[in-house]
């Protein structure tokens, strides 16, 4: 429905979820939210989706929470469980924070940051595994301004990707910071022109799906969010655990056997039930 607040299309191997209130720069509210959390579960199940992207309709990407819930929330003093709309798997229930889930969905996932992404926006960038931006993208953490403090994971995330002292910077000032700076310290991985961003994440899927193996994919996506918080000695342990298990995956043989041939794999689809 083109009057929806929240889109859903495939384009290629991706699942593309759009956020569909412009005027409003696509701010959030909790049924968005809600139906995001919902699509992103079905998308993770669908053999045929390689990967999850967002992106905004119209000149922002998300300007995060409405500013009437944002209203009602700091009246209330809270943000109220049921109000936040959080679906939780129940064989996997979601941490709490904005977006705190994504970096457990088993497929990745890629913001297509085509202009401000501030606030909650900001951390539905931060909290993708990959961030493409248009030229015109930009960044501000804004919750300094609004007197709150990191919320939803960037205070353990946002360092991560830019650096701790590059990490203060952005959530004290809540500065606007550009496509090119973005680049420049690791809070894009990708620059492109406004009408190219879409067909860049594209095709960049469509290469993932033609030659990587979906379950490699899923064990390295989880093994980078994990290994983030644990020494080296433990890291190595689990790596080596990880390798074992997935040489016993049909996924290993297909590739030694498309190497002997000399063809394309034809790996198996993930549907995250193994995730």
């Amino acid at each position: 429905m083109a009057d929806a607040e929240i889109l859903f299309e495939t384009m290629g191997r991706v699942a593309l979820i759009r956020l569909n209130r412009p005027q409003q720069l696509n701010a959030l509210t909790y049924r968005m939210l809600a139906d995001i959390r919902r699509l992103v579960g079905e998308a993770e199940k669908d053999p045929e989706v390689t990967a999850i992207a967002f992106v905004g309709e119209g000149r922002g990407f998300c300007s995060g929470l409405d500013a009437e819930v944002l209203r009602q929330t700091t009246a209330a003093g809270e943000s109220r469980p049921t109000e936040r709309a959080e679906i939780a798997r129940p064989e996997r229930p979601d941490p709490p924070g904005m977006f705190s889930y994504l970096p457990f969905v088993s497929k990745p996932v890629i913001s297509a940051v085509n202009g401000v992404a501030a606030g909650g926006g900001f951390i539905l960038a931060m909290m993708s595994d990959l961030r493409f931006g248009s030229e015109a993208a930009s960044f501000t953490t804004v919750f300094s301004k609004r007197g709150l403090i990191a919320e939803h994971g960037a205070s353990w995330v946002l360092p991560r990707l830019v650096g701790p002292s590059r990490a203060m910077d952005l959530l004290w000032s809540s500065r606007r910071v550009t496509a090119d700076e973005a680049l420049r310290i690791g809070l894009l991985d990708r620059v492109t022109a406004q009408d190219a961003l879409l067909e860049t994440i594209v095709a960049y899927v469509d290469d993932l799906a033609a030659q990587i193996s979906p379950s490699a994919i899923a064990v390295m996506k989880s093994q980078v969010w994990r290994h983030l918080s644990e020494p080296l000695l433990p890291a190595l342990a689990d790596a080596d655990r990880l390798t074992q298990a997935q040489l016993k995956h049909p996924d290993a043989y297909e590739g030694a056997m498309a190497l002997i041939e000399r063809r394309a794999p034809n790996f198996q689809p993930w549907t995250g039930v193994d995730a």
